[in-house]
C-alpha cells in the first residue's frame, strides 16, 4: 500500500483539485484508491457531493484508535473516501502530545487494507493533522501555482517535509513539486517554473497542470474532470501526473502503465509525456 500526502502550507494552489483528480486518474489506471480528508473544513468532502458526516463516520476515527470497528469508508464512482468532519477542529486542541503525530500511521497499519494507494488531503496549514499525514506517508506531492506566494508556501512546505523525514519518518522517501494552474502565456509563470526547476531539479515533476475551465466546474456531486470531459487538458494533465506517481511507486508498478484506461493507449508515449517538460 503506497501512502501519499498532498499538501501546501499556502491555500489556493489547487491542492484539493489535485487530490480529487489525481486519485481519479490513479483509479482509472487500475489502482484501488482510498482518499482520506484530514482538512477540518472538509473542502474535498463537499466537492465530492457528500454531506457532513457524523463524527464517528469521519476521519476523526483515525484519532480514536478504535480498530475494532471497520473504517468509515464511503464508496464513490471515482474512488473510496473517508470524509472530514468539523469535529476535527475541536479534537485538534487535545492532540498536543509528541506521540500524537503517530495516530494516522498506526491506524492505517492496523485497520486499512486492500488498497493500492491511500491519498491524504490536508489543510493549508501546519497542523497536527498535516504532520500525521506526513509521518504516515511514503511520498508527498506539493502543488504549487507559479506565482510568488504559492512558491513561497511550497518552499516552506518542502522544509517541513525535510524536518519530518529527519526527525519523524525516514521512510518518507519521495517529495515532488507539481505545478498547477499554469498559463503558458504568462512570462512570470515561466520565470517561476524555471526558478523552481533550477533550484530543486528532479524533485519538480515534469508533468504540469495547465489552466482548464473544466477543472473548475468538474468536482460537483462526486464527479471529476474525467467524468465531465475525459479529453479536456485537465484530464490529460492529471493522467500524466498519475503516470509519474506510478513510476515513483516502483518499476513493477510502472510496467502496468499502458492499458489505455486513462485515455492514452501506448505506455511509451505516456511515459514520454510524463517526463518531458510542457511549455
Amino acid at each position: 500500500m503506497f501512502t501519499l500526502t498532498v499538501c501546501n502550507h499556502k491555500g489556493g494552489t489547487g491542492k484539493t483539485t489535485t487530490s480529487i483528480n489525481l486519485s481519479a486518474a490513479l483509479s482509472l489506471s487500475g489502482k484501488r484508491v482510498l482518499v482520506i480528508d484530514l482538512d477540518p473544513q472538509g473542502f474535498l468532502t463537499r466537492m465530492m457531493g457528500l454531506g457532513e458526516p457524523e463524527p464517528d463516520q469521519s476521519s476523526l476515527v483515525l484519532f480514536q484508535q478504535d480498530i475494532n470497528k471497520p473504517p468509515p469508508i464511503q464508496r464513490l464512482t471515482a474512488f473510496d473516501i473517508i470524509p472530514s468532519s468539523p469535529a476535527l477542529s475541536a479534537a485538534m486542541r487535545k492532540l498536543n502530545q509528541p506521540t500524537d503525530v503517530l495516530w494516522v500511521k498506526e491506524y492505517l497499519q492496523a485497520a486499512v487494507h486492500g488498497y493500492d494507494v491511500v491519498l491524504l488531503d490536508t489543510a493549508a496549514a501546519v497542523t497536527v493533522y498535516s504532520l500525521n499525514a506526513l509521518v504516515a506517508s511514503q511520498a508527498v506531492i506539493i502543488p504549487v501555482a507559479p506565482e510568488y506566494q504559492p512558491v513561497v508556501g511550497a518552499e516552506q512546505t518542502w522544509h517541513t517535509v525535510q524536518m519530518v523525514r529527519k526527525k519523524l519518518n525516514p521512510g518518507l522517501r519521495e517529495e515532488r513539486f507539481l505545478f498547477t494552474m499554469v498559463d503558458g502565456r504568462k512570462k512570470n509563470h515561466r520565470a517561476y517554473r524555471e526558478y523552481m526547476r533550477g533550484k530543486y531539479g528532479q524533485i519538480v515533476l515534469q508533468p504540469i497542470v495547465r489552466t482548464c475551465t473544466t477543472l473548475s466546474v468538474s468536482a460537483r456531486n462526486g464527479t471529476t474532470v474525467f467524468d465531465t470531459d475525459a479529453t479536456a487538458r485537465g484530464a490529460v494533465d492529471y493522467a500524466n501526473v498519475a503516470d509519474a506517481i506510478i513510476w515513483m511507486m516502483g518499476p513493477q508498478e510502472a510496467e502496468l502503465i499502458g492499458d489505455g484506461s486513462s485515455g492514452v493507449t501506448d505506455r511509451e508515449s505516456r511515459f514520454r509525456a510524463a517526463t518531458t517538460p510542457t511549455r
